[in-house]
């Protein structure tokens, strides 16, 4: 049971965010069923995770019915066998509160509002920290998020080959 500090986890997070533009998108829709999605995305200090979709895409619709939402953030780059690295952000999600598209156009300079689609917001509850080169080999951290987006470990798995 390593603990892992709230600035490094912080730290950590931060840098696993900007990894990439893309996130998968996990929500749950009808009969429990899983649905993914993959959307662009941008962040929030308060580590709020931001994307646009479409209101009648079936994950927009799916969050309507039971706001339960996962993402999946990785550097699509990475090779089988090397240090590997990725978040996953557990919360709950709806439609972006005031600010939501700013945050959007901020990562995205190019972005411009459309009316056909909304900004959706994921409020993060719990995340899981996975980055061999600062965490080690196998290391897996989950960290608690408060809604001011501070964050205090919950625990750390190893997993060995």
């Amino acid at each position: 049971m390593r603990r892992v500090s709230a600035a490094r986890i912080r730290s950590i997070a931060e840098d696993l965010l900007e990894a990439s533009t893309l996130c998968a998108l996990a929500t749950v829709g009808p009969r429990n069923s899983a649905y993914v999605n993959t959307a662009y995305f941008a962040w929030a200090p308060d580590l709020r995770i931001v994307w646009l979709s479409e209101p009648g895409a079936r994950h927009s619709r799916n969050l309507r019915a039971n706001p339960s939402v996962a993402v999946a953030v990785y550097d699509s780059g990475q090779s089988w066998g090397k240090p590997d690295r990725g978040i996953q952000v557990f919360g709950d999600a709806d439609l972006g509160g005031s600010g939501a598209e700013e945050i959007y156009a901020g990562r995205f300079p190019d972005y411009e509002p459309e009316k056909a689609y909304q900004a959706y917001e994921l409020v993060p509850r719990r995340m899981k920290l996975f980055d061999e080169h600062s965490l080690g080999s196998g290391t897996f951290v989950t960290a608690r998020v408060a809604r001011d987006g501070t964050t205090a470990w919950a625990r750390t798995e190893v997993y060995r080959a």
